[in-house]
């Protein structure tokens, strides 16, 4: 214990272990003045010790342990013996907990003051280890949850909702009880959905508990809070704060509003569902204060993200962007809009709902309960004197011609569609009653993408191919190409929540209407299909994300799940997964 609270010069212990020279301590120091860092984080920023190297030395002379935190297993119950606030002031996180105590690991050991106050907090024997500030930080913004708290406060809200002499609608409509049990569970539902970095929160009853589940990365993390009369309270403060009607449980009900979390602007669309046990509610999430990404942020191949780009540059024409729900559409015309987004061009934007603010731009919400649908903004729209129109998604035959002749009469039309591939598209439109003449003359380009998850940076390791990854992989790139292949995967640590994923990147396949393409629409649009999947410039979806998996940043799990019955690019044009590769299949370069 004494030896990890004895006082230590660190510049003086470096420079007696022949580690850095007087050189680099005072460039040190000089920075440590300007920036008001701590030395050795200083000393890492200057080049004058890697930060791995420090700690182990450090860690040797207190004669402590250093513990890598992405190696540990964390339990909740045990991080909480030290609140958040506090773990964050003092760099701290109680790491385990046994017969002798409690062991706490500390990204500065010496610093008594902090020793002091939190052995005062975790009121029991403490054992200290060294620990890296990044990872500390880094781990505290994972493991801090509030899972705990909203626990309690659903049981807070079921007890006063027992007591029989609550009516359930004067304690939910006082707009000012910002202390009710029911806000502050709402509020903590939100603030943990933002920490996780969570797209939506699914609220759904069952016959004797509520799931609250977020989907982070595209899947589901579960919660079960106890007592069915919480989900009740839950729906209908929602429902007031999206003004729908709260007398309403058997028909489907979609909303939206705002809320403020910490500094989070949240907007979030709402939509209610009649189940066996209650209401269903998904609310998607929508962080405003989040930075809009640039298109080279988005995953694109500098190749494809060349030609994209030219094509969201053109004078008129229409550009489209497919994939299912979820998939990403959004973020990337939005991308796309705030590259063109100059002084100099006109942009207005029909969508449902608004998703990001842009300046500059004319944004009108779709409202079909007062009759403003898609097809009555176009047609204003076109009176308003636009150069570039971006129709949020083409949902009928209506909105698609008058977006056909935009794009043919001076206007760049973007617009997205929900298909698997890019040459599924024109099926789309052609389904929906556009005329082939029409579709060759207008549509440029089309762009389809995915989202796999990225392998964890903290627990990535080699992975090899099982028998049915490698029938998969052989009949995609051949046998010999496939040998030379090299995979990773997550092993799941404290940074991915055990899965082995931490964020996601985009996969894309772009097709761009050549004259050929055109000529084709127009004579026999059934053969579309196979034209495209063999023009020369369109490689499928699945390459760009095998490409990712082979330099280690997705898993071959992830590019067959995202690429499951379109692995030739094919999907919906009518042609045959079997007939494809025959075209398509080439060796990732």
């Amino acid at each position: 214990m004494s030896g990890a609270r004895k006082r230590i010069r660190l510049g003086d212990l470096l420079k007696n272990e022949g580690v850095i020279t007087e050189e680099q301590l005072q460039l040190a120091l000089k920075r440590q003045k300007e920036t008001g860092q701590k030395l050795g984080r200083a000393l890492t920023d200057v080049g004058a010790i890697t930060e791995h190297d420090l700690h182990v030395l450090l860690a040797r002379h207190l004669g402590i342990d250093y513990l890598e935190l992405s190696t540990l297993q964390l339990n909740a119950g045990v991080i909480n013996l030290l609140p958040e606030a506090q773990a964050r002031r003092y760099r701290a996180l109680v790491l385990h907990k046994d017969h002798r105590g409690v062991l706490v690991g500390m990204a500065d050991p010496s610093d008594l003051f902090a020793y002091d106050e939190i052995a005062r907090a975790v009121g029991q024997p403490m054992r200290i280890a060294l620990v890296s500030e990044t990872e500390l930080l880094r781990t505290i913004e994972v493991v801090y949850r509030n899972t705990d708290e909203i626990a309690a406060l659903a049981a807070e809200v079921d007890e006063q909702l027992a007591e029989g002499d609550v009516q359930l609608d004067s304690l939910l409509e006082d707009e000012q009880a910002e202390d009710a049990p029911i806000i502050r569970l709402l509020q903590s539902m939100f603030r943990d959905a933002l920490k996780a970095a969570a797209s939506d929160i699914h609220i759904e009853p069952d016959d004797r508990v509520l799931r609250v589940r977020l989907r982070v990365d595209g899947v589901l993390q579960e919660q079960t809070i106890e007592g069915r009369g919480v989900s009740q309270a839950l729906v209908t403060r929602l429902k007031l704060m999206s003004g729908l009607d709260i007398s309403e449980k058997r028909l489907p009900q979609d909303g939206r509003f705002t809320i403020r979390v910490e500094d989070h602007s949240v907007d979030v669309r709402i939509s209610t569902m009649p189940i066996q046990h209650g209401e269903s509610v998904v609310l998607r999430l929508l962080d405003q204060s989040a930075n809009l990404k640039q298109l080279d942020e988005l995953g694109l191949p500098a190749q494809l993200r060349g030609r994209f780009e030219k094509l969201i540059r053109l004078n008129s024409g229409m550009v489209l962007v497919t994939g299912p729900t979820g998939s990403g559409k959004t973020t990337t015309l939005y991308s796309a809009l705030n590259e063109v987004n100059k002084p100099g061009c006109k942009i207005i934007t029909a969508e449902d709902p608004v998703e990001y603010r842009l300046e500059r731009i004319n944004q009108v919400g779709i409202n079909p309960k007062i009759g403003l649908n898609f097809a009555k903004v176009l047609r204003t729209v076109l009176r308003q004197d636009p150069d570039i129109i971006l129709v949020g998604e083409m949902r009928d035959e209506e909105t698609v011609e008058i977006g056909l002749r935009a794009a043919m009469t001076g206007h760049l039309v973007f617009s997205t569609l929900h298909t698997i591939s890019a040459p599924g598209a024109v099926d789309r439109l052609l389904d929906m009653g556009a005329p082939p003449y029409l579709v060759a003359a207008a549509l440029h380009g089309i762009l389809a993408q995915r989202l796999v998850r990225r392998v964890c940076e903290h627990c990535r390791e080699p992975s090899q191919p099982d028998s049915h990854q490698r029938v998969w992989l052989e009949a995609l790139v051949g046998l010999e190409q496939l040998d030379r292949c090299e995979f990773m995967r997550g092993s799941g640590c404290n940074y991915c929540h055990l899965t082995g994923y931490h964020g996601r990147i985009g996969v894309y396949e772009l097709l761009e209407l050549d004259a050929h393409l055109t000529d084709v629409l127009r004579a026999d649009p059934r053969n579309f299909g196979t034209a495209a999947a063999t023009s020369p410039n369109f490689r499928p979806l699945v390459h760009c994300a095998l490409d990712y998996a082979r330099k280690g940043i997705t898993t071959l799990d992830e590019v067959i799940r995202v690429s499951g019955g379109i692995v030739a690019g094919a999907g919906g044009s009518g042609v045959s997964g079997e007939q494809a590769l025959e075209h398509v299949v080439e060796p990732v370069s």
